[in-house]
């Protein structure tokens, strides 16, 4: 049986648990979310990353991963992420259940202990952070945001967000620029800690089979020593309709060219079409049965991959292919002919019943992973924080066939990005 609670923890700082007899592990996380700023991406990006490294209970890195060894191989993460115009900086750990240690000890609480110790006490010297752990985490965020510049298909979707989104803090990525982790100071890392545990929104997180109640009594008694101020806000910037299309090309050296477009729904948030738009996105191409597979990519054979994909945050519908660079033009258009198809109906009840199932299934396993439910309530945070996988797959089962016409006609394209190799045209 699973037993939800959410409840504050104080002003801007809020505790959910989802205690789950079926699992064998514990995963704690704590969530600091803040506005996406080109100015403070950088800084905020490496801050979990220098606070997962050391403690002043455990003063080095050998030190900590000896407790974690201690705690029966537990794991200590780092991560930064966009939710919509929010960056999320996380630091998670995870251990196994309580009734699964040898003595009896309740590993649930140490975790917890050491979470604290990880975002309140880190380990500074003179006020600053080591300087070997600022050098080796700014070196690793710059090879992270290098490793998404190799990855083209993942480059080209930033680049249509970035031009699609200039005016808006989604297109600012989640590490920022490989020029603004080399302006990184260590001097401003300290006060933007200090900033983002008395300002940032919260969301402290307890999924898997413990008792949550020791572990808010900690987190509470840690955030009143605290004495927060209000939480900064993260508002969403919704562009409800698109204006004259953009086009941007890009030339790189690449055997495969990528297409990008992105199209703005109208719908973000709580609004009511939301999972019609959800049903509407992968309808057009994000199943094995959907138009831009069935017809863009098997029948047509004019890309290698073409998939849609919707943010409900941003109320952003996005369609990533991989093309040759003579048939970027033609799949363009029919990519937008199949989405004409949709508002003009042509698609079966069968194809709505295969698309709701694929939907709902990805819905009901969510239950069977912790990771996959924390991801669920986290990317919930700026609409609507209560609603569980179960209610949405009922509202994706309630969309009707008129609903997808609806949202189909509400999609208009914003931006189109193409990546193509040197020479020729594309």
């Amino acid at each position: 049986m699973t037993e939800m609670k959410q409840r504050p923890l104080c002003e801007g700082a809020q505790f959910r648990s989802i205690r789950d007899g079926r699992f064998k592990t514990v995963l704690m996380s704590v969530h600091f979310l803040l506005p996406l700023r080109r100015e403070t991406v950088a800084e905020n990006a490496i801050l979990p990353f220098l606070l997962t490294r050391a403690t002043q209970q455990y003063p080095d890195f050998t030190k900590l991963n000896e407790h974690l060894a201690e705690l029966y191989g537990a794991s200590l993460d780092a991560d930064t992420e966009r939710i919509g115009d929010a960056q999320a900086l996380t630091v998670s750990a995870s251990a196994i259940a309580d009734r699964y240690a040898l003595n009896g000890e309740r590993l649930s609480d140490e975790l917890s202990e050491l979470l604290c110790g990880v975002c309140f006490d880190p380990l500074l010297e003179d006020g600053l952070f080591p300087e070997d752990g600022f050098e080796q985490e700014r070196r690793q965020l710059a090879e992270t945001i290098d490793a998404e510049f190799n990855d083209k298909r993942v480059y080209a979707l930033r680049r249509c967000e970035e031009v699609m989104c200039a005016d808006e803090p989604f297109g600012v990525g989640r590490c920022g620029t490989k020029e603004g982790v080399r302006r990184l100071r260590r001097e401003s890392l300290t006060p933007a800690w200090d900033f983002m545990i008395h300002h940032a929104r919260t969301e402290v997180m307890v999924l898997g089979n413990c008792d949550p109640e020791p572990v808010y009594r900690r987190f509470a008694a840690a955030f009143r020593k605290l004495g927060r101020a209000a939480a900064e806000p993260c508002p969403m910037k919704v562009v409800r309709k698109a204006g004259e299309p953009k086009s941007v090309t890009e030339r790189m050296d690449v055997a495969q060219s990528k297409l990008v477009m992105g199209f703005r729904t109208g719908a973000a948030g709580t609004d009511e079409a939301v999972p019609a738009f959800h049903v509407m996105s992968a309808l057009f191409g994000a199943t094995p049965t959907s138009k831009l597979f069935l017809n863009v990519r098997e029948k047509m054979s004019l890309c290698y991959y073409c998939s849609s994909s919707y943010n409900s945050n941003k109320g952003i519908l996005e369609v990533q292919s991989g093309v040759e660079r003579k048939n970027a033009a033609r799949a363009k258009e029919e990519i937008l002919a199949q989405l004409e198809a949709i508002r003009g109906g042509a698609f079966t009840d069968a194809e709505v019943d295969d698309t709701k199932r694929y939907l709902n299934n990805l819905l009901h396993s969510c239950s069977d992973s912790l990771g996959a439910m924390e991801y669920w309530y986290l990317m919930r945070t700026f609409s609507d924080p209560d609603r569980t996988p179960e209610r949405q797959a009922e509202l994706i089962s309630a969309v009707t066939r008129d609903d997808i016409i609806r949202a189909a006609e509400n999609t208009t394209l914003d931006t189109v990005y193409l990546l193509t190799g040197n020479g020729g045209e594309a």
